[in-house]
């Protein structure tokens, strides 16, 4: 069946809808051609749980401010749960904690991860990045885009608390007396936190489930080998004992009802990839090669970061599976051909 959308519009700026008992959206900018996140905000008790919190940056810190005005019901932010480590999810963790003398909740690797991407700014960290992309055949123009870029998270993330409760896979958090159990995944991100209350059916999905674009799903410069592809479709199979009229809450597009047809063309796309990158390898080709298979628009510098790294997490599960193999030649340079 085709997704239902139950909402066509989402909440304008600085406002929310409630999209079941307790539970709020809300909408923050993001600077990209991915141009918004959606946050959720939970009923609790004299306060409000906050799921995830946009990029440190001014206008979303005024939409902020603009709710806590005129949107709370007067009542404060007492706990700060985040999906995963990515700037826009955890950007303003540190300033709303403080602001409110709140707790923030998450997976410890998340948390682990969110402090090495903010401690891994120096020049030979650059250096090790750009070394890896030409590895990969990234031409010596981008690459020199991609060190002068540097590490921008510093900029969009205000810092980590330095403390914060952890949580895993199969706890539940109680919120307002509602159970929410922790469903954590792998591929996006390194333990990436869903949260799942049975009473309301309702799946806070984070970028695990999209309902229109697909998950960014990417090896990274210091994990090389590392089979992200494998991790997310295996992860995408935990969803399936869910309902089937579960309202999922992602964080980019609308809210949608149609689970279980979602992860379906989910896998169906990967699917479709693999065999097209797969195709693709009747000569040796490095990734900067394949991304034109995968890709077919043109790519900012932004961009282009995760589409190789996309382009890699195909390829890796490809040499996985035993349907490519990976060569070195004799100009440093990776290459894949079939076998």
């Amino acid at each position: 069946m085709a997704l239902e959308h139950p909402w066509s519009e989402p909440p304008a700026a600085a406002q929310t809808i409630e999209v079941a008992s307790g539970v709020r959206w809300l909408r923050m900018p993001l600077p990209f051609q991915l141009d918004h996140i959606n946050l959720w905000l939970l009923a609790d008790g004299a306060g409000w749980t906050a799921v995830d919190t946009g990029l440190a940056l001014p206008p979303t810190r005024e939409r902020w401010e603009q709710l806590f005005a005129h949107g709370l019901d007067g009542k404060p932010i007492t706990r700060v749960i985040v999906t995963h480590f990515h700037p826009d999810h955890i950007g303003n963790a540190s300033w709303l904690t403080e602001r409110w003398q709140a707790d923030l909740w998450c997976t410890q690797t998340e948390w682990l991860a969110a402090e090495y991407a903010l401690r891994s700014r120096d020049d030979a960290d650059l250096d090790r990045r750009v070394a890896y992309y030409r590895r990969n055949g990234i031409a010596e123009e981008a690459t020199a885009k991609m060190r002068a870029r540097g590490n921008h998270y510093p900029g969009l993330v205000g810092g980590l608390p330095f403390a914060f409760m952890p949580i895993a896979d199969g706890e539940t958090v109680t919120i307002d007396g509602r159970r929410w159990r922790v469903i954590t995944a792998r591929g996006h991100s390194p333990e990436h936190a869903c949260l799942w209350c049975e009473d309301l059916r309702v799946l806070i999905a984070g970028d695990q489930v999209l309902p229109k674009i697909t998950t960014n799903v990417s090896v990274w410069p210091e994990r090389p080998r590392e089979n992200p592809l494998r991790y997310y479709l295996d992860s995408l199979a935990r969803f399936l004992r869910l309902p089937a009229d579960t309202l999922v809450l992602p964080s980019h597009g609308l809210p949608f009802r149609g689970l279980h047809h979602r992860l379906s063309t989910l896998v169906q796309h990967h699917d479709a990839r693999l065999a097209e990158a797969a195709d693709a390898l009747l000569e040796p080709k490095t990734g900067a090669q394949l991304i034109p298979v995968l890709f077919r628009r043109e790519l900012d510098t932004h961009q282009l970061g995760f589409a190789i790294g996309e382009t890699l997490a195909h390829l890796n599960f490809l040499e996985a599976e035993g349907r490519a193999v990976r060569a070195l030649g004799g100009d440093g340079i990776e290459r894949f051909h079939k076998p």
